[in-house]
């Protein structure tokens, strides 16, 4: 796991049920580097979910360790983690989550402005994104004037603003039709294989998956390789 952005060493998750405990993940191996992009496929409830929130440091392993950058997530607090997550990580979501009230350039300033970055630098970021996902023209387009494949493009844009070193993506054309969906997952590809960042994808899709270089599945708490390989 040498190099790795993000690395998971024998990760265990449960929750508990009606008084009982439910394993969720069940010792968990995974390492993506850089420049990877990796789906994980799985029916839904089968925790690909929790596995994000995990690695994201939003939920806890209970036993195990999570690698961020280096980084092992149970030795940060919650500030730490939340750090990490600001400077390091971007999430690309299944219902977009762009706020209404702003337009499609303010929506992708908006990481940037969070993070401190000058006004004009956020703009000029911003526009870059923008063009790169195919929306040069719609700067002051609001979300409920674009298309659901248009406001995809702009969360893409949205999760790349920072150049996070790991990109989280959570059923991210699960509204999509599979035209918009497989444009979408090609480009949000190409641009994170363009900056060098990790590309980690939760989804049912097989239509996503195969746009990934690597596919796993998660089933009964166990990583496998498409192929049955346990990982």
């Amino acid at each position: 796991m040498d190099g790795a952005v993000v690395a998971l060493a024998a990760v265990r998750k449960a929750v508990r049920e009606g008084g009982a405990e439910r394993p969720i993940l069940c010792g968990v191996d995974l390492a993506v580097t850089a420049g990877e992009s990796v789906a994980v496929v799985g029916r839904s409830g089968s925790g690909k979910s929790t596995l994000l929130n995990v690695i994201a440091g939003l939920d806890r392993a209970d036993a195990g360790t999570v690698t961020v950058l280096g980084r092992q997530l149970g030795e940060l607090d919650e500030a730490g983690r939340a750090r990490l997550r600001q400077q390091h990580v971007g999430f690309v979501f299944q219902s977009f989550h762009l706020l209404p009230t702003l337009t499609a350039l303010e929506n992708v300033m908006l990481p940037l402005e969070l993070a401190g970055r000058p006004l004009s630098e956020g703009r000029t970021r911003a526009r870059e994104l923008l063009a790169a996902v195919g929306l040069h023209d719609r700067p002051g387009a609001f979300p409920a004037v674009l298309s659901g494949g248009e406001q995809q493009r702009v969360a893409v844009a949205r999760a790349l603003a920072l150049a996070p070193a790991l990109v989280l993506a959570d059923e991210p054309t699960g509204n999509l039709d599979d035209e918009s969906a497989a444009a979408v997952l090609d480009l949000l590809g190409a641009l994170v294989q363009q900056a060098g960042s990790a590309l980690l994808v939760v989804t049912h899709a097989s239509i996503v998956a195969q746009r990934c270089r690597r596919v796993l599945r998660l089933e009964h708490g166990v990583l496998a390789a498409a192929d049955g390989t346990v990982r």
